[in-house]
């Protein structure tokens, strides 16, 4: 991996961006990136019959939680646009991702007789649908599956034979476009409410990415807006993370800045009361792009803010969207004070619309509150379901040991006492 350099060296070979400012030439670098088939715009799971046909597959099984799933507005259009290959539909997907749901659905889909998986919903019901995807395509007993994924957190993942997943988002977070999917063994709490912090786990795998991905403004626009506006802000820090990892590339780069710039102006015009369909189609367009090429076989390009939300969210119940929300500011005036590090506030200054500022660093933060404060987000950790303040070591030895922060910006080195002083902060 190769560090990417802070100041301009003047022996590089330079190209001149979009402001006349003339940059360094990239380090090389490998980008290696199957996306699946996507197809975007309003209506587009009217076409769902004809994206299940160009795979190949007669019968698509649609996964999803019980709400979407008795809720009209958004079961009705895709059941209509599967059309004669809907083989059923499995509704029993929940927030907490079990491990034995996905045995459920697998169970559904091969009485059924699907060929194919639809998920449909936020990103507990697109994982689980992952999940039953793979598990479809293994020979071993449940049994087997359940006690290897509880030594190991894990399931290894066949390398063939998976049934092809069709995603369709109904929240922001960025779960329609990855190689990866959580899940969890036993979502029990003990009675403080504290989350037993090792039940948690996942898979992982090129094979996961879904074949195709759907993004409708009409079903996303359905959403509740205390659904949307926290999945908002996690989606909108995967791009903010996509400029400034450790593993970024000028392929990440432009596609993250494309969808700062389309999330800032939609998610400010959706928390301003707009919800006509060019402005859902602005936020998708983001959500796309800040996504695309950052779950790939070399690593993802989510970071320590990430690293943050899942200290704060694994042993805590504290709602992801609103562990980013408090969180960023801080851990961006972090990065950007340290010395030596190359957070790229001026790229993502370019981004976000403010690359004329003396202080990119500065003006970014505040774009990025102002974008928190549109969408009615919390501002500190306190207002929160979250530690206490004498707790906020254990969390911090938390987000270090994650392993997103094997991806933090070049020249951070954090300690526990660094990370202690954002949680601070954040308080």
């Amino acid at each position: 991996m190769s560090e990417r350099s802070s100041t301009d060296d003047d022996s590089a070979t330079t190209s001149t961006s979009t402001n006349g400012v003339h940059a360094p030439a990239p380090d090389p670098f490998r980008f290696e990136y199957s996306p699946p088939t996507i197809r975007f715009g309003q209506g587009s799971v009217g076409e769902l019959a004809n994206e299940l046909e160009s795979l190949g597959c007669e019968r698509g099984l649609v996964v999803c939680g019980s709400t979407v799933g008795s809720t009209p507005e958004v079961i009705d259009p895709v059941q209509d646009g599967i059309g004669d290959r809907l083989a059923g539909i499995f509704d029993e997907t929940t927030p907490e991702k079990r491990l034995s749901t996905a045995f459920d659905g697998l169970e559904c889909l091969r009485e059924t007789e699907a060929d194919a998986i639809v998920a449909l919903g936020g990103g507990s019901s697109l994982d689980i649908g992952t999940v039953i995807g793979a598990l479809a395509a293994d020979d071993r007993s449940r049994e087997e599956i359940a006690g290897k994924f509880a030594e190991s957190g894990t399931i290894t993942v066949p390398e063939s034979g998976l049934v092809p997943v069709v995603t369709i988002p109904t929240t922001l977070a960025g779960a329609e476009l990855s190689q990866v999917a959580g899940v969890t063994a036993a979502p029990d709490t003990d009675d403080t409410g504290r989350i037993d912090a090792e039940i948690g786990g996942g898979i992982s795998a090129p094979e996961l990415m879904p074949a195709t991905a759907v993004y409708d403004p009409d079903i996303v626009a359905t959403t509740p807006d205390s659904v949307l506006s926290g999945s908002a802000m996690n989606g909108f820090d995967k791009g903010l993370e996509t400029i400034y990892a450790a593993n970024a590339t000028p392929v990440t780069d432009a596609t993250a800045a494309r969808g700062l710039g389309a999330l800032e102006s939609g998610l400010r015009a959706y928390g301003q009361g707009e919800r006509d369909t060019e402005t859902f189609e602005r936020i998708l367009e983001g959500i796309l792009l800040v996504q695309y090429g950052i779950s790939r076989p070399e690593g993802t390009t989510l970071s320590i803010v990430h690293a943050f939300g899942h200290g704060l969210t694994r042993t805590y119940p504290v709602q992801q969207g609103a562990a980013h929300a408090v969180v960023v500011p801080h851990v961006l005036e972090y990065l950007f004070e340290r010395d030596g590090v190359d957070a790229r506030a001026r790229q993502l200054a370019d981004a976000l619309g403010v690359g004329d500022a003396a202080d990119p660093g500065a003006a970014v933060v505040e774009q990025v509150c102002e974008v928190r404060d549109a969408l009615s987000l919390p501002t500190r950790l306190r207002d929160v379901d979250g530690p206490e303040s004498d707790e906020f070591e254990a969390v911090a030895e938390t987000v270090l040991a994650d392993s997103f922060m094997g991806n933090v910006p070049p020249g951070l080195d954090p300690s526990v006492d660094e990370i202690v002083g954002v949680l601070e902060s954040a308080w």
